[in-house]
């Protein structure tokens, strides 16, 4: 999940990623993002489901490229 939640804070913003996930509705899971999560879908499959909607590039799919931590 919090690799899940990385994700979304990077690709959408801390904020917006909680309300997309509150609001945006999954057709594979007849339901929002968040519903799906609270009813044990793998975060791995969401994630790719919201990537499609939001017309998220492949090339991101995996995250952003972070530089290294010194």
């Amino acid at each position: 999940m919090s690799r899940f939640w990385e994700l979304m804070e990077d690709e959408f913003g801390a904020g917006y990623a909680h309300v997309l996930a509150d609001s945006l509705v999954l057709q594979n899971y007849d339901g929002t993002a968040q519903a799906a999560l609270n009813e044990g879908v793998d975060p791995k499959h969401v994630w790719r489901e919201i990537c499609i909607i939001q017309e998220v590039p492949e090339e991101r799919w995996f995250g952003v490229q972070k530089p290294p931590k010194n």
